[in-house]
């Protein structure tokens, strides 16, 4: 495709354009993140964003990695290796969350094989402290990856449900209700925990006697 005239260009910076797209994610939703939209946002004509993005999966890609590379783990991880894929894998769980539809363009983006290889790269480096073989972590990581989108896109669309309405009271991610089963962050948690348990035995089993 020809590039179009440099005006837009030269006002919007690559990251500009990510920003805008990040804002338009947030604050509207996924549907609304065109490139029609984007550029009026931003003031220019839509061709003014190919300096800088092929197409629109292209720049979904960008905010995919954008939302992963936001993930920032809490201080409180300890050099023990399990304790560190907890810490990586809620941090990067909460970036999917912090972004309306977050959850939603990262699953996209990986599914298409476009992006988003940060997921799977950050909790392989966690998971490799634990002396494991190249092809487990990487099992092990894909594995997490596969769960913690998952989750945190159920829970977006849980709760976009929720503000809506149209969830039955016994299922809202708002219920009170001690006795039942985990739900949101809980259900998450004990996720990543029993997957983090299984790898700790496999290591275990593997050691010689």
């Amino acid at each position: 495709m020809p590039r179009p005239s440099s005006a837009g260009y030269a006002r919007n910076s690559r990251e500009d354009v990510l920003a805008a797209a990040l804002r338009i994610l947030d604050e509207q939703g996924l549907p609304d993140l065109t490139m029609r939209h984007l550029a009026t946002t931003l003031g220019v004509q839509p061709s003014a964003l190919y300096w800088h993005f092929p197409n629109k999966q292209a720049l979904l890609a960008a905010v995919s990695d954008q939302i992963i590379a936001s993930a920032r783990p809490a201080d409180t991880a300890t050099g023990d290796w399990r304790d560190r894929v907890r810490h990586e894998a809620a941090a990067l769980h909460d970036a999917l969350l912090a972004y309306k539809d977050g959850a939603e363009v990262v699953s996209s983006t990986l599914a298409l094989g476009l992006g988003a290889d940060g997921l799977a790269h950050r909790l392989a480096r966690a998971i490799s402290g634990g002396g494991f073989d190249q092809q487990t972590t990487g099992l092990a990581a894909e594995t997490m990856v596969l769960f913690l989108v998952g989750h945190a896109f159920h829970q977006q669309q849980r709760l976009q449900a929720d503000s809506l309405g149209a969830v039955a009271g016994a299922h809202s991610l708002d219920r009170d209700d001690p006795a039942g089963p985990p739900s949101g962050p809980q259900a998450f948690d004990l996720g990543i925990t029993l997957l983090v348990a299984g790898l700790d035995t496999q290591s275990r089993m593997a050691r010689p006697a």
